[in-house]
């Protein structure tokens, strides 16, 4: 840790943020760890004057927090949202979009009520989470019009509901509670969805993958509801790191949508680091050389920040790693000074819904100096004064890269933001190819709204809110006519003169989790009092709460005992232990149906469905914070299996021979050159590498020829695979370029070692596996 100039809680200067960096970089030790530096200028504001159609109380309100004039693209977007267009909004974070929406919804409330004040308009805000819906609560409360809001979600009473269902003119909730609660309930909310004018959805960027698949037929069942009770209200999008705004918005939506992005608001310069841990004198698996963990980097950078009275946000990519930083970064300072420590907390999901409200009121009003957080903060929760924010690797997309960088500097001053690299292929690919990340465009939202597995569950939740008619199918896409018979035939829906009806008493909204294909979460309990701590989510219980896995909630250790399935319980203990825990897995593959294909040379790159069997079958143990393996545990689980899409590659024998690759090379040249793979496709398609998975095999039975195969990790599939496919060339030049480039001799984490590899990482071939991609992709260039 970098010793201060003088131990202090004070925060620094805002002057002094843009040199910090360099002063980080210099301690003796890290010098080569600051890799590149990126500097964003400061931008000057473009105002206009107020449009003439404010209502002079909303427009008061705003000049009372201090706003004398909008910025020009605030007033452009509201004066589209005022003439009834579709909007989104694409510009930079703390560049004021929440006033572009307010602005028209505001006055259309105050415009619309009767002699009574009566609701005669309404507004519906949907945000990713909860917390972000309670933060712009918030701040219209503060705005004191007089319109009545108020959230809608799992935190609200009973009366707290009844009364936003019959008195709220503006209700913020989310995508969960819209399927469970509104939209089944639909009658009971005929007034509310009847003079719906305005439909904001937030951080729309957030809605990809299989949870954008099911908010987009969220949505269209919204607009049916409205259209039964005679609304149609104008939809305004929201987002600061979204690509293809136009589209991704039709996509979400189903409506042509005005995309606005020229961005007139202030800003002041930013200065991006990019820093790379070194390699240690640890040995991972198979004698692997290890990098010092990017948790471990980033503690230690917390704790110099915060020690310089530097209010600074850490972002880490899982619950356990946001517990150590903040533990480490505070045993860190309580060797500068004692009262140093309880400037830092950590932040994640999993949290009662008290605490978060407390973390998230302390680092506003400057209790706290530091906090780690998972990407709960991520979202735009207005947190005001922070002057630095640390990536404890890379979050997956430059989308959520700049999300969170955007964190920082929200008030105009000048920022500071370091990406700690992870050991792992993409985060060396980006220390080392800067372009990447500052030459180019954030990606295109990901998600498929025709994938059977999430049409057919909307649509019998469409036919329970009012029976489906012919009208009604195009609404929700293409494939809706197929999908509504499968479901006649397996008698979930029955025809009738009016359309189609649900057959079964319960709602099918109460058994469709939009969030997750793994079904409702697993409760973690203490055994020796039955207290329940936190849940997990069934998708990833068998990762993270198996037998013997070591589980960190609010930085105590609990070591899981056992794991019931049925009832959906995992049983822990409190602990002190000096390791962690990650899982590793078997999987199989087979293929189903090839739906399209493309020869490169005598190789053939294909896409389709396929079958693919995962089985969780042992745990390594890691000592911390060196991250050397100590031992593994195998494990008795059940196999998953999972009916997906993938991309896969393949090269006959006689490619093979005439480059000369031996046949004894062959499994660990394709196993390394999948593993990295994996590792790179999240550079091409918004998604992490946990949302993928991959086979391969020196001759897969389907094929019978060499074959790689990286797949989708939802059922029906979520777009990734899909988009490997699409951009097949780039992505294996940058798989080959990473292996080729690590300054590892035999193969690394960096590289072509993968954390959940259930084969130990075994066999694997660094050399080989540059040779087998050189080979593809000159036979590509044919």
């Amino acid at each position: 840790m970098a010793p201060p100039p003088s131990p202090s809680t004070a925060r620094v200067p805002r002057r002094r943020t843009g040199d910090l960096l360099a002063r980080l970089g210099h301690v003796p030790g890290r010098e080569e760890r600051l890799r590149h530096v990126h500097v964003v200028p400061a931008r000057e504001a473009v105002t206009e004057p107020w449009p003439a159609w404010s209502h002079p109380e909303v427009r008061a309100a705003f000049e009372r927090r201090g706003i004398r004039a909008p910025w020009r693209h605030q007033v452009v977007a509201a004066d589209a949202v005022r003439a009834g267009q579709h909007v989104i909004l694409s510009t930079g974070t703390a560049s004021g979009k929440s006033l572009a929406y307010q602005l028209p919804a505001l006055t259309a409330v105050l415009e619309a009520r009767g002699s009574r004040d009566q609701r005669g308009a309404s507004v519906l805000y949907l945000s990713p989470t909860k917390a972000l819906a309670h933060d712009q609560l918030a701040g219209l409360q503060e705005l004191r019009t007089g319109v009545r809001a108020t959230t809608h979600d799992g935190d609200s009473s009973r009366e707290q509901r009844d009364w936003a269902r019959d008195h709220a003119e503006y209700v913020l909730t989310n995508p969960d509670m819209l399927h469970r609660s509104l939209l089944p309930g639909h009658s009971r909310w005929a007034k509310f969805l009847g003079s719906l004018q305005v439909v904001v959805v937030d951080e729309c960027h957030h809605y990809r993958g299989v949870f954008g698949a099911h908010v987009a037929q969220v949505l269209r069942r919204l607009r049916r509801v409205c259209a039964m009770y005679g609304a149609s209200p104008t939809f305004v999008l929201l987002s600061a790191t979204v690509a293809e705004p136009a589209e991704s918005a039709h996509r979400l939506t189903g409506l042509d949508v005005l995309a606005l992005t020229a961005d007139h608001s202030p800003h002041g310069e930013l200065t991006l680091g990019l820093w790379e841990p070194p390699l240690t004198s640890f040995a991972g698996e198979n004698g692997a050389p290890v990098r010092r963990a990017a948790s471990s980097e980033t503690a230690d950078l917390l704790a110099d920040l915060v020690a310089e009275g530097v209010a600074t946000l850490a972002f880490v990519r899982s619950r356990r790693g946001v517990e150590q930083v903040a533990v480490r970064a505070a045993e860190l300072l309580g060797e500068v000074a004692p009262e140093l420590p309880t400037q830092v907390a950590a932040y994640r999901g999993g949290y009662l819904p008290e605490e978060r409200r407390q973390l998230e009121a302390a680092l506003r009003a400057g209790r706290l100096t530091g906090l780690a957080a998972t990407n709960a903060l991520e979202l735009g929760i207005d947190i005001s004064g922070l002057d630095a924010v640390l990536l404890a690797g890379f979050p997956g997309t430059r989308a959520a890269m700049w999300q969170q960088i955007g964190r920082a500097g929200r008030e105009g001053q000048d920022a500071l933001a370091v990406l700690v690299a992870r050991d792992d292929p993409l985060d060396t690919y980006l220390v080392a190819h800067p372009e990447s990340l500052f030459g180019a465009p954030v990606e295109a939202t990901v998600f498929d709204p025709d994938n059977h597995y999430v049409l057919a569950p909307h649509l019998c939740a469409a036919a329970y809110e009012a029976p489906l008619t012919e009208a009604d199918l195009p609404l929700f896409g293409p494939s809706a006519a197929a999908a509504v018979q499968g479901l006649t035939d397996t008698g979930l829906l029955r025809r009738r003169p009016r359309g189609w009806y649900w057959t079964d008493r319960s709602r099918p909204s109460d058994v469709t989790d939009i969030r997750s294909t793994g079904g409702s979460p697993f409760q973690l309990v203490e055994g020796s009092s039955g207290r329940v701590v936190g849940t997990v989510d069934a998708s990833s219980v068998h990762g993270t709460a198996h037998p013997g896995a070591v589980y960190l909630h609010r930085g105590e250790s609990w070591l899981v005992g056992e794991l019931d399935l049925e009832d959906r319980v995992a049983t822990m203990e409190r602990t002190d232990v000096p390791w962690t825990t990650a899982a590793r897995e078997t999987t199989e593959i087979s293929i189903v149906t090839e739906r399209e294909h493309e020869y490169w040379g005598d190789c053939r790159l294909s896409l389709g469905e396929v079958d693919v069997t995962h089985q969780v079958v042992s745990y390594l143990t890691r000592r911390q914070p060196s991250g050397e393996v100590i031992a593994e545990t195998p494990l008795d689980l059940p196999p998953r299996d999972l009916r997906t899409i993938a991309v896969w590659w393949q090269v006959p024998d006689h490619v093979l021979d005439s480059a000369g690759l031996a046949a004894a090379d062959l499994p660990g040249s394709a196993h390394a050159a999948e593993h990295c793979s994996i590792g790179l496709l999240p550079l091409f398609a918004t998604c992490d590498r946990w949302d993928i998975g991959g086979v391969s095999t020196a001759r897969h039975p389907d094929t019978g020829v060499l074959t790689v195969f990286v797949h989708d990790g939802h059922p029906g599939g979520a777009g990734f695979a899909e988009r490997g496919y699409r951009s097949a060339r780039r992505w294996l030049t940058a798989t080959r370029d990473t292996i080729a480039a690590c300054e590892c001799d035999e193969g690394c984490p960096s590289c072509i070692q993968s954390p959940k590899c259930g084969n130990q990482n075994n066999p694997l071939d660094k050399a080989g596996a540059t040779r087998l991609l050189d080979l593809l992709l000159d036979q590509a260039a044919r």
